[in-house]
């Protein structure tokens, strides 16, 4: 990754790209941005980062014309704008590219780039206008896209590129980045930062708005944190460093690092063999996949999400029917048994979904109903034919107090905690079942920095215990802290398993784009 400016471009007398002055919102009682006043630079890369919840995305979707502040001012070059869609965004030189691409799948890069802003009744002298004009940005800012390519049939890093060329081709001098690296492997990560280094140089002024630190100390000349919805802190990135940065973000002093000894790594509790599973179109999304998952040891699964990892862990909960293989639990064949999710359960096996909202929780229910999902029927929760709520009532208080859940209130609907809590109530649901075997899908997706440090530790802890656990993780640098033996797929197959003292992130990002292990 390229190393970050000295300082930006902006000499005296140089009005700010972007200017934000008081911008104040409310939802309800939460008050999402309190006051929030920074400058951007022309010509620089600008990191704003903080916890989830702290209100970046409000802020930066006030700034595209998404929501409409309450109070305060946005200025573009020294002039007052008002912005009340993302078209008076567009209009004053603002363009945004979100971590979920919004591209017509079944359109080309070209019909993608011109819909919606067509030139004239004839569409073929708007597509032969913006050929023209998409050739010249991607040879001045090195965006090499096919145009005529169909966006589905691109790796996920073209996609992002045909985003940006997008918002160039609309008239963006400033351009907003939400989470950008999210879908990346690391090469095309770095191949992102060499193309924001060359637009900072053209004078183009880029938002970064990440929670990988790592990146933000790469890439950006300045940074400004938020916390509760407020700037606690604008520092030139030379001067600070991640762990200061993490500090500004929390509030207390933060481990930017797992904490662990090595593995010692004992007999076989899971053993899939050639496992075949297909989606409702009767397309293999996980094909032939072997592996064992031991006592006392975590096992990655690293890829760029969409390579067959989430019908594994799907699979192997019992929550999808694969077409082919075996998963050996504990004497029995999950498959060809039909054991489903909660005979697996009472097997030893424990599933921290991947989407908690979707497959974990009910957010309209209590904390203490959603700790008990599941396992409902364990004797201890039952009083002849109803369930004892005095029981659960206390079974959650003491979950709470052991993952530090906040607040501590069991009578609270799920919905009005924070991810990071919700998190660590479904991680606490599925650890005080005393599983052998634990299946952990993004464990910190949408989570804050203080809650990711607590569930490193406390998968750890379990590794530690004698447990056998399966990790996956889009975040490399998760699957590089925790796993002591990483497997990686691409395409739903297996195509390299590397011990974790051998790993480095080149290695890693090769096979997740489809290099086989012997060849990387």
């Amino acid at each position: 990754m390229p190393s970050p400016a000295t300082d930006p471009a902006a000499t005296a007398g140089t009005p700010p790209a972007l200017e934000l002055r008081g911008i104040d919102k409310r939802f309800g009682t939460i008050h999402a941005n309190r006051a929030i006043s920074f400058a951007v630079a022309r010509g620089s890369v600008h990191g704003l980062i903080g916890e989830n919840g702290a209100g970046k995305s409000t802020l930066m979707n006030i700034v595209y014309g998404f929501h409409r502040a309450d109070a305060g001012e946005i200025l573009v070059r020294g002039r007052r704008v008002e912005i009340h869609s993302p078209q008076d965004a567009i209009a004053a030189g603002i363009g945004m590219v979100h971590q979920h691409f919004m591209l017509v799948e079944n359109f080309t890069v070209l019909e993608n780039v011109v819909l919606g802003v067509e030139r004239g009744a004839r569409l073929a002298n708007s597509l032969a206008h913006a050929r023209e004009e998409l050739e010249k940005l991607a040879r001045d800012y090195g965006l090499d896209v096919p145009l005529d390519a169909i966006v589905s049939e691109l790796p996920v890093g073209v996609q992002q590129r045909v985003e940006i060329l997008k918002a160039l081709y609309r008239g963006a001098e400033i351009l907003i980045l939400d989470e950008p690296t999210a879908v990346l492997t690391p090469q095309e990560a770095g191949a992102l930062f060499k193309m924001l280094g060359r637009l900072r140089a053209e004078g183009k002024t880029v938002i970064l708005v990440t929670h990988k630190l790592r990146e933000i100390m790469a890439i950006t000349d300045r940074v400004t944190v938020m916390r509760q919805g407020a700037v606690v802190g604008e520092v030139a990135t030379r001067d600070t460093s991640p762990r200061e940065l993490a500090e500004k973000m929390v509030g207390r002093a933060v481990l930017l690092h797992v904490d662990k000894s090595p593995a010692h790594a004992g007999e076989p509790l899971l053993a899939v063999r050639d496992l075949e599973v297909r989606d409702r179109f009767g397309v293999a999304r996980v094909k032939g996949v072997s592996f064992d998952l031991r006592a006392g040891e975590i096992v990655g699964v690293a890829g760029v999400s969409g390579n067959g990892q989430s019908e594994l862990l799907e699979a192997l909960a019992g929550i999808r029917a694969p077409s082919r293989g075996s998963i050996m639990l504990g004497g029995h064949d999950l498959v060809g048994e039909h054991l489903g999710p909660s005979e697996r359960r009472a097997l030893g096996l424990a599933h921290v979904p991947e989407d908690r909202l979707r497959m974990g929780v009910v957010a309209g229910f209590s904390a203490e109903d959603n700790a008990i999902l599941g396992y409902h029927d364990r004797p201890g929760y039952q009083r002849g034919p109803l369930l004892n709520r005095a029981a659960i009532h206390a079974e959650c208080e003491k979950q709470m107090a052991a993952h530090d859940v906040r607040p501590a209130l069991p009578l609270l609907r799920l919905a009005s905690f924070s991810g990071g809590n919700q998190q660590k109530l479904v991680l606490a649901r599925e650890i005080d079942c005393d599983p052998r075997v634990l299946l952990v899908g993004q464990p910190t997706r949408g989570v804050d920095i203080g809650a990711i440090e607590f569930i490193h530790k406390k998968l750890v802890a379990l590794r530690d215990a004698g447990k056998a656990l399966l990790l996956v993780s889009v975040e490399l640098d998760e699957i590089l802290g925790l796993a002591d033996r990483i497997l990686v797929m691409n395409a739903g197959e297996i195509v390299g398993e590397v011990a974790r003292a051998d790993a480095t992130e080149e290695r890693l990002g090769l096979m997740m784009a489809g290099v086989k292990e012997e060849s990387a």
